[in-house]
C-alpha cells in the first residue's frame, strides 16, 4: 500500500479534489443525529461504518471518472480529548477511534486508488474549541500538548499527513503544526474565515499565514482556507498578494450565509454548486499554489461533480 508522507503527489498535481460537508451530508441528507457535530462515533458500529463508506464512495467515484487525485480526511474532527470526554469516549477509546477512522479510508483506498488516481488520507483535526468563535485561547505550547496525542496517534498508522480544520486563531494553528513536526508528520493549516475574509479573532487571513510561518519556520506544507463561501474571502486575493503563493487549498461552503446564520438555520443550504464550482474555478487559475479544491457544510458529492468538471475545462 502507498505511503505518500515523502511526497505528497497533490503538490505536483495541477488539480486536486477533496470529499465535502460529512457532518452536514450525514445529518441532513442521511438522518443522523451527531451531538456535538462529531461523526467519529459512527465507527463504532457496523450501520454507522457503513453510512462513513457510503459517504466517501461517490467523490472516489468522481475522482477515478475524471483522472485526479482527492485527498479524503477521517472522520476525526471532534476526535480529540475534550469533545471525546463529553461524548463519554476515554483516553483509550480515543486512541482506537482514530485508528479506526484511518483503517476506513486505508480499505477505501485500496479499492480505489489507480495510477492517475492517488488516494491522500489526512488525519484530520479539529480545534479544541468552537471553529467559528474564540471563547478562550491557548498558547502555542498548550496547544501543541492538547493536539499531541492525537496526532501521534495518526503517527502511528499509514496517514499521508494530518490537516487542521476551521482552526480559528493563530496560537492553536501554530501548536497543531509544532505537534506534527514532532511526530514527523507533513501538516496542512486550515484556517476559518468570517464574510470578511478575517478569522474569528479578527486577524487578517494574511497575517495569519505569515504569523504562522514565522513561528514554525514554515513547517506546513501548504495552508487551505475552509468552512466560508467564495464570496467571503476572494477579495483577499484582488492583487495575489505574497502570501498567497502559501495557499494550497480551498474548502468551499455551498451557502453564502454567515456561520452565525449557517448555526440557527434548521434546513439546509445547498447553494447553486455550478455557481461555487465556477468561483472556485477562477480562484484556481488565480493562486498559482492552489491545487486542492472541495467542499465543507452543505456540499455534497453534487457540488464535487460539478467542480471537477470546471476544473477539467480549466
Amino acid at each position: 500500500m502507498p505511503s505518500y508522507r515523502q511526497q505528497l503527489p497533490q503538490l505536483d498535481a495541477d488539480v486536486f479534489l477533496t470529499d465535502g460537508g460529512i457532518e452536514t451530508t450525514l445529518i441532513f441528507d442521511d438522518g443522523f443525529e451527531l451531538p456535538d457535530f462529531a461523526a467519529f462515533p459512527l465507527l463504532d458500529d457496523a450501520a454507522g461504518r457503513t453510512a462513513l463508506v457510503r459517504y466517501f464512495e461517490p467523490y472516489l467515484d468522481i475522482a477515478r471518472r475524471d483522472g485526479v487525485g482527492i485527498v479524503l480526511e477521517t472522520p476525526t474532527w471532534r476526535a480529540s480529548a475534550d469533545w471525546g470526554t463529553r461524548l463519554g469516549y476515554s483516553p483509550t477509546d480515543l486512541v482506537q477511534v482514530n485508528r479506526d477512522a484511518v483503517e476506513l479510508l486505508l480499505e477505501l483506498r485500496q479499492r480505489y486508488e489507480a495510477p492517475a488516481t492517488p488516494v491522500v488520507i489526512s488525519g484530520c483535526i479539529g480545534p479544541r474549541g468552537d471553529g467559528y468563535r474564540v471563547m478562550a485561547t491557548m498558547t502555542p505550547a498548550e496547544a501543541q500538548a492538547y493536539h499531541a496525542e492525537q496526532i501521534r496517534t495518526f503517527a502511528d498508522t499509514e496517514v499521508d499527513l494530518v490537516t487542521t480544520i476551521t482552526i480559528p486563531y493563530v496560537e492553536e494553528a501554530v501548536g497543531v503544526t509544532e505537534a506534527a513536526r514532532a511526530a514527523g508528520l507533513p501538516v496542512v493549516v486550515s484556517f476559518v474565515v468570517e464574510t470578511d475574509g478575517r478569522l474569528p479573532s479578527g486577524q487578517h487571513l494574511g497575517d495569519a499565514i505569515e504569523a504562522v510561518d514565522a513561528a514554525t519556520s514554515s513547517y506546513p506544507v501548504y495552508y487551505m482556507l475552509t468552512c466560508a463561501h467564495p464570496t467571503h474571502f476572494s477579495q483577499l486575493f484582488d492583487r495575489v498578494p505574497t502570501w498567497a503563493a502559501r495557499v494550497g487549498g480551498v474548502r468551499a461552503n455551498a451557502s453564502t450565509l454567515s456561520h452565525a446564520e449557517l448555526d440557527a438555520a434548521e434546513e439546509l443550504d445547498a447553494g447553486d454548486p455550478v455557481d461555487l464550482a465556477a468561483r472556485c474555478r477562477e480562484l484556481h487559475e488565480r493562486l498559482p499554489a492552489l491545487r486542492v479544491l472541495g467542499g465543507c457544510c452543505g456540499t455534497s458529492s453534487l457540488h464535487i461533480d460539478a467542480m471537477s468538471r470546471a476544473l477539467a475545462g480549466a
